[in-house]
């Protein structure tokens, strides 16, 4: 029998097996993943910025009592609205009202001693004339009549005093505003010395929220604010919301009006206040809120919040090159515009950006760009 040579059959099967092979490589390395693209250009934006902040009352009123006694009688509730002069509280002070009749008492004994002392000097006169008895007796008669008058003087000042006195009694609210609570019932003992207050009557028809920004923002907003005094530039400030603790945005706009002249050495903050008008009395003294400003910025760079993601704090974003190949650059935002970041440093203008579906991108990965159009972004400029 001949033999059969399998040598040349095999070199063919694995010359057609490595083309094969070359043929799906090829067509696995073809047609580069579409994704949404943006192109960096400035634009207009209204950026905010929160600040937590506490609530006062242009006025909170610590009610205490001047004297020593017992509450006789609570005349309002917590949490009524009171109008200035209105009657609080009752102290039942009886000692007061026996120093009142007592000064007055004593005002009748000074009133006859005058007249006594009167009658004397009226009686010395016309026998010093006369030479019947000496000078010396009517200075003496006229010394008198004035050290009596005195004592009467004395007398009503003492009963002024009491009755200043009793009028403490009565405890009537100094102010409109809102009553707080009332730590004491009828028949507590009370002096002018109790640590607590009988009640605080805050005013709040305009409310006071107190927040702090830092040295670095305080200075941002005070040079865009022009040249001028402080005031001027505070004048210059944009109205600020004032967002509650529920989330909700009170509806009226409030105004900065002074700024601490002292930068917090320990927290390197700087105090402000804004002033909110409240006629509904809707906010309370000692809320809790947060004080939102407002900052236009002309020329902002904006890339989607989804075109970026986040590496041991720092964010990061894909940069799409010439060549359609990606590579991750970090980024430096200011704060946030909608859905967006301002960017103030890694990217610039005319830059691209993969703006969406960045989770299966690589360092180095050819793309297809796709034009990115956000129309919420379009409807704001």
């Amino acid at each position: 029998m001949g033999t059969f040579n399998i040598r040349p059959l095999f070199i063919v099967v694995f010359v057609f097996l490595a083309a094969c092979k070359s043929k799906t490589s090829s067509s696995v390395k073809t047609t580069p993943q579409s994704y949404p693209v943006i192109s960096l250009e400035p634009r207009n934006a209204t950026i905010y910025t929160d600040y937590p902040a506490t609530i006062q009352g242009i006025q909170n009123v610590e009610i205490r009592p001047k004297i020593d006694g017992y509450v006789d009688g609570i005349y309002v509730d917590e949490g009524a609205s009171v109008r200035k002069g209105q009657l609080l509280f009752r102290i039942s002070a009886p000692q007061y009202e026996e120093n009142v009749r007592t000064a007055e008492a004593n005002i009748k004994i000074a009133v006859a001693d005058v007249n006594a002392a009167q009658m004397q000097v009226n009686k010395v006169e016309p026998l010093v004339r006369q030479d019947i008895i000496s000078h010396f007796e009517l200075e003496s008669a006229q010394y008198t009549l004035e050290a009596k008058r005195a004592a009467l003087a004395q007398a009503k000042a003492a009963l002024n005093n009491a009755r200043t006195n009793l009028s403490y009694t009565t405890i009537n609210s100094p102010v409109d505003g809102v009553i707080g609570i009332l730590p004491y019932k009828i028949g507590s003992l009370i002096s002018s010395t109790t640590a607590e207050p009988l009640t605080t009557v805050s005013n709040i028809q305009n409310i006071y929220a107190y927040f702090s920004i830092n040295e670095k923002q305080g200075l941002d907003f005070f040079l865009a604010s022009g040249k001028g005094t402080m005031q001027q530039k505070l004048a210059a400030l944009p109205p600020v919301k004032l967002v509650l603790a529920n989330g909700t945005i009170f509806p009226q706009e409030g105004k900065v009006e002074t700024a601490s002249g002292l930068i917090n050495a320990q927290t390197g903050a700087v105090n402000m206040r804004a002033t909110f008008s409240n006629p509904d009395g809707l906010v309370r003294s000692g809320s809790s809120a947060v004080v939102r400003m407002s900052q236009q910025i002309d020329t902002a760079l904006l890339i989607p919040q989804k075109a970026t993601y986040q590496i041991q704090g720092k964010l990061f974003a894909y940069l799409v090159g010439k060549d359609d190949k990606v590579n991750s650059v970090e980024v430096i935002t200011s704060n946030s515009y909608l859905d967006y970041y301002v960017v103030t440093s890694g990217v610039k203008r005319g830059d691209r950006i993969v703006a969406d579906g960045i989770s299966n991108l690589r360092e180095g990965l050819q793309i297809k760009p796709a034009v990115y159009t956000d129309t919420t972004l379009n409807k704001t400029n």
